[in-house]
């Protein structure tokens, strides 16, 4: 904090204690204007307390008087008959307006996975670039045998039937 912060900081304060006194001088100032109300207790008891209680009871009786009469209150309700709960059958009405799930479509038949024998020479991108058109695919046929060719991707021997991704 700078030191005008600092001092910006005490003038607030004392602005605050200013507002604060003059706030608390208007209240000692409505006080000693407005006049006693009227209280059933002697005058010389009257504490902050007394009086806040005494004019608490004056306005609940000027609210007392100023509401409209009550009514008389009106008979209570005759219980209303509920019918009993119904359980329904599978020949009742509620049973047959809930339609049937509908069956699941038949799932095409799977297409026969695409098989290839490595022959003398090949090499797991040469396989990819010539049956997935693509060499660097050959990590992904390298993932689909890894059981076939083992952990390493250099070591296929001819004979070898690798399956083939879609």
């Amino acid at each position: 904090m700078g030191l005008f912060d600092f001092m910006r900081s005490d003038k607030k304060k004392e602005q605050a204690e200013k507002a604060a006194q003059k706030a608390a001088e208007q209240v000692q100032q409505q006080a000693a204007d407005a006049p006693a109300p009227p209280s059933a207790m002697p005058a010389d008891t009257g504490t902050k307390y007394t009086d806040a209680a005494a004019a608490t009871k004056a306005a609940a009786e000027r609210m007392a008087a100023a509401a409209p009469p009550k009514a008389a209150p009106a008979p209570p309700a005759p219980p209303v008959a509920r019918p009993a709960p119904h359980t329904p059958t599978p020949a009742s009405a509620a049973h047959k307006a809930v339609p049937a799930a509908p069956m699941p479509a038949a799932k095409p038949a799977p297409k026969p996975q695409r098989t290839y024998t490595v022959r003398s020479g090949d090499s797991l991108s040469a396989i990819a670039r010539r049956e997935l058109g693509n060499e660097g695919r050959w990590r992904e046929l390298y993932a689909m045998n890894k059981g076939v060719i083992g952990s390493n991707p250099d070591m296929i021997h001819p004979g070898m039937k690798l399956t083939l991704p879609n």
